[in-house]
């Protein structure tokens, strides 16, 4: 299998004035640039990899380790601490929560005044902070978000924008610890520290434990993996707790013993199913683990996936025309999310933003600033291996191979731009998973996305 080492055989300026691919009359066509529908298959890209191993497992957990140990963006939440300052508690409160300097809007036009932050600043229940208060462990028990303030108002830069939800911070998945620092003054929201976040939580979504129980989940050697976008467990008729619980990519739930698994669970014969430990939350919010069915012709595995070339590939396409969800909104992911659920497909973890990811030290990192040139950046595209991170402000790309000298990206993202053949800058919207050429890539009619990069990033 040849090495993913590419030379770029057209110019820049030849790039720049690609052609969106239009197709004969009454077949496929499209404004995205540069693409065919051959492109948009995975086996197209697949014959350009390698399935050699790239990291083992030893050096997986040895690279999380040190990712949780330098990074200050990661954590382990079992590890946080268990009590608090009130010093300390509100400072992590307000860092989340604070007013924006930036007007915002609701969707129907209205802006925010200090009367309506004035009650989202009252429910973060600073009142109740004491001299020291003790921190619990707990698990998310659903597909959850965090959120900006404990609140579900959408607010949004302007009303011309509806889907960036400025309050949207991120999501949650089942079986994911978190350490619990506070509660709203309604009652309905917890400040949450997640492993690469903290923000607020819907309280019904979180499940307390104590943390030996968390532990022995979150560590158990014998689990099913979630490698598809999205699975469901098994429909049952009168626990709504365990029936069609959605599993996002990366998700892990431990495999119940073999010897205690029934012949039938839920009226329905296990034999056709993987039998895990799926966290449910009981009526007092304690952590309850009950037994659910996953169809073993869902697409999981049975532990991590091993982190080749061919599997980056194949998870990312997972994703494919999936709608752009800013923090995880709208049942799916951005861009800083598809590559995090692709990479927890094999077990390594990543911060959240595109930045913290972009600015850490972790991984093999080729860096750029005002004083790099357009070749010193091109020199790096070239060497480019399947996997790459390419970081621009605000963005991350996963460089997939090149064709015809062309190096080509997949990506979830919101905006399309480039220069056409006569120049004019064309402007519109991907809003998915894309498949694009990163060359003609623009943010505007002067400035490309290879003038914004900032830095490609090797995880290994």
């Amino acid at each position: 299998m040849r090495h993913t080492f590419i030379a770029l055989s057209i110019s820049l300026a030849s790039i720049m004035t690609m052609a969106p691919v239009i197709a004969a009359a009454n077949t496929w066509q499209s404004d995205v640039i540069g693409v065919n529908q051959s492109q948009l298959t995975p086996q197209h890209w697949l014959s350009q990899v390698t399935d050699k191993t790239m990291m083992s497992a030893a050096q997986i957990a040895a690279f999380n380790k040190q990712l949780i140990a330098e990074n200050e963006h990661i954590v382990d939440p079992l590890d946080f601490a268990s009590q608090l300052t009130g010093e300390q508690l509100k400072a992590y409160i307000l860092s989340i929560s604070a007013v924006p300097k930036s007007p915002r809007f609701y969707p129907n036009g209205v802006a925010l005044s200090n009367k309506h932050f004035a009650k989202y600043l009252a429910n973060l229940n600073l009142d109740a902070v004491a001299d020291n208060n003790q921190v619990s462990y707990a698990m998310v028990v659903k597909r959850s978000v965090l959120r900006t303030f404990p609140t579900s108002d959408r607010v949004l830069n302007s009303g011309l924008d509806n889907d960036l939800d400025r309050f949207q911070e991120s999501g949650l998945f089942p079986g994911d610890a978190v350490a619990i620092l506070h509660q709203s003054a309604d009652k309905k929201w917890l400040l949450v520290r997640a492993y690469n976040y903290l923000a607020w939580a819907p309280k019904a979504d979180i499940a307390v434990a104590d943390k030996a129980t968390l532990r022995e989940f979150k560590n158990n050697e014998d689990f099913l993996l979630v490698t598809g976008a999205k699975v469901n467990t098994a429909y049952v008729p009168d626990d709504k707790t365990t029936s069609q619980v959605q599993l996002d990519m990366g998700v892990r739930l431990p495999l119940v013993d073999p010897q205690q698994v029934p012949n039938l669970l839920h009226g329905q014969n296990t034999y056709a199913s993987y039998v895990v430990q799926l966290p449910t939350r009981d009526q007092q919010g304690q952590l309850i683990l009950k037994s659910a069915l996953i169809s073993r012709s869902s697409d999981v595995n049975l532990g991590y996936l091993p982190y080749t070339q061919q599997h980056l590939v194949k998870q990312g396409f997972k994703f494919l025309g999936e709608r752009y969800g800013w923090g995880h909104d709208y049942n799916g992911r951005d861009c800083t999310g598809f590559v995090g659920e692709i990479y927890k497909s094999f077990g390594l973890l990543m911060p959240r933003n595109s930045g913290q990811q972009g600015k850490g030290e972790y991984g093999i990192n080729h860096r750029f600033d005002n004083e790099s040139s357009e070749q010193d950046k091109l020199t790096t595209v070239k060497q480019m291996q399947v996997g790459d991170l390419i970081y621009i402000p605000g963005h991350v790309m996963m460089y997939l191979g090149e064709q015809d000298g062309q190096p080509y990206v997949i990506h979830d993202v919101k905006g399309l731009g480039y220069n056409k053949a006569d120049g004019r800058f064309y402007s519109s919207s991907l809003n998915g998973v894309s498949v694009t050429p990163l060359l003609p890539l623009r943010l505007s009619q002067t400035q490309s996305y290879l003038d914004r990069t900032y830095n490609i990033k090797r995880i290994r």
